[in-house]
């Protein structure tokens, strides 16, 4: 974790206001950036998208994730998929709409957003150190069915970093449970991405609606500004 020696504390331009973070309690949420949303073959191109779009957010999150690491942050990556016998997919997800290839059908990557799967891991650019924590969940938020409210009371985390894909989906639905359990959440806006550009904006909006109802939005240049001022990243 962070260097005691080290200040713990930076503020962070967001909207709707600034936040101040206590670096020793906050980590960062890295949300579902996987092989079969991100790459061609995968689940998210066989519902008619273009997995270009979330190409975008790579790179920013790379950034905050390198200072992270360089921080001694905790890093926690969650990857959303189901068991191989799908006994934690609820036939009305893997019915719904009509996708060229459904969850647990062979793929490119192998089985659909199956875990163990090629395409159901992270991208290699991304991909998560022995060291950090990954979260596999079945749904859209993070808590739902995971052990990530005991990972984040076992460090004693108050706020959360979050990035990832999709913005107006598992990005959303994870910020909307950890408001819940009163957990403080500053998205970082560049580090998410969603098929749907008028999605994402929108995504960003209601977090930041009515003075921060869901929490604050960021950028990445921001919080590697606040991270180096602080003293706890280069």
């Amino acid at each position: 974790m962070l260097n005691s020696t080290k200040p713990t504390s930076g503020v962070i331009s967001a909207e709707p206001e600034p936040i101040k973070l206590d670096w020793s309690t906050t980590a960062l949420l890295i949300i579902d950036m996987q092989r079969d949303f991100l790459e061609p073959g995968g689940f998210g191109e066989t519902l008619g998208n273009d997995v270009s779009q979330l190409a975008r957010a790579v790179k920013p999150v790379a950034a905050v994730l390198q200072a992270a690491r360089e921080s001694g942050m905790l890093v926690i990556h969650t990857r959303e998929g189901h068991l191989p016998d799908l006994s934690d997919a609820p036939p009305a997800k893997i019915e719904r709409g009509a996708p060229s290839l459904r969850i647990g059908d062979p793929g490119p990557m192998g089985r659909i957003l199956i875990r163990g799967e090629a395409g159901h891991d992270i991208i290699p650019e991304l991909y998560p150190l022995d060291s950090e924590v990954v979260i596999d969940k079945p749904g859209k938020g993070a808590f739902y069915a995971t052990e990530l409210s005991d990972v984040l009371e076992k460090y004693g985390i108050e706020t959360l970093l979050v990035c990832g894909v999709t913005t107006e989906v598992c990005v959303n639905t994870t910020v909307r449970e950890a408001n819940d359990r009163g957990y403080r959440c500053l998205v970082i806006s560049d580090g998410c991405a969603s098929y749907f550009p008028e999605f994402h904006e929108m995504g960003l909006k209601m977090i930041k609606a009515q003075g921060g109802i869901f929490g604050w939005v960021t950028d990445s240049a921001a919080v590697l500004q606040a991270l180096k001022a602080s003293g706890v990243s280069s």
